[in-house]
C-alpha cells in the first residue's frame, strides 16, 4: 500500500504544489504546537479561522469534568466560571476545538489542560466514546445549542479528574457540586447555549 508522500497528486489538489517529502521531518506535536521555528502545515491564523467558522463546521470536543468515589460514581461535577459578554458570571464545560493531525484522546487532554491546569491528571478510558454529540448552530432556534460564532460539532466526553485543578486563561474559577446540586434549575440557568442539556444527558448516560 503506498504511502500519503508517494501519491501523485492531482491537476488542483491543495498540495498539488508542494514539493515530495515535505512533511517527512515534521512530527504530531510539530502540527499541535508548531515546530518553534514556524507554524506547521494546516495551521490557521485568527482571520482565517473567523473565516473557516462562517464556511466550516468546527469539530469540537466538550468534556464534563467529575470527581469519582471508590466505586467509580460520579461524586462532583465541575463547572468553569467565566464572566459573559455582559459581565455577568456564567458557567460552562471544557471546550475546544481539534487540531488539525491531532487525535481526540490528543484534543480531550490538551484542552483539559489547558483549562484546569497540567496536574489535573484526567483519567482516560481505554475506548474514548462520547456519550452524545451536540450540534451548534450560529442561528438561534434551529437545535438547542447554540454558538453564535460557528457552526460547531461537538464530541462530549464524561472524564473523571483526579489531580489538582486551577483555572487557567479567562476561567474565574473551576467549581465542583454533588450531581444533585448542578441539577438544580438556577444552577443550570447560568449554562447558555446548550451546555445545560449536556450536564443533563451526562448524568443520565453514566448512571
Amino acid at each position: 500500500m503506498p504511502v500519503l508522500n508517494d501519491e501523485v497528486p492531482d491537476e488542483g489538489d491543495y498540495d498539488a504544489s508542494r514539493r515530495r517529502g515535505e512533511f517527512d521531518d515534521i512530527t504530531p506535536d510539530d502540527f499541535i504546537r508548531g515546530s518553534g521555528h514556524d507554524n506547521p502545515p494546516g495551521w490557521l491564523d485568527s482571520s482565517d479561522i473567523d473565516r473557516a467558522r462562517r464556511q466550516l463546521p468546527i469539530v469540537y470536543v466538550e468534556i464534563v469534568p467529575v470527581r469519582t468515589d471508590e466505586l467509580g460514581r460520579i461524586s462532583k461535577v465541575g463547572t468553569l466560571l467565566h464572566a459573559g459578554d455582559d459581565s455577568a458570571i456564567e458557567r460552562t464545560l471544557i471546550t475546544g476545538r481539534v487540531l488539525f493531525h491531532e487525535s481526540l484522546r490528543e484534543a480531550v487532554a490538551r484542552n483539559i489542560a489547558k483549562d484546569l491546569g497540567d496536574i489535573a491528571l484526567p483519567i482516560l478510558p481505554v475506548s474514548l466514546q462520547p456519550f452524545t454529540v451536540a450540534e451548534f448552530f450560529p442561528t438561534p432556534g434551529v437545535s438547542e445549542f447554540y454558538d453564535p460564532r460557528q457552526h460547531a460539532v461537538a464530541l462530549c466526553y464524561v472524564v473523571p479528574i483526579a489531580g489538582d485543578c486551577k483555572p487557567q486563561d479567562e476561567t474565574l474559577d473551576v467549581e465542583w457540586v454533588s450531581p444533585a446540586e448542578v441539577l438544580r434549575p438556577d444552577y443550570l440557568a447560568q449554562m447558555p447555549g446548550g451546555h445545560d442539556r449536556i450536564i443533563r444527558r451526562a448524568l443520565a448516560w453514566a448512571e
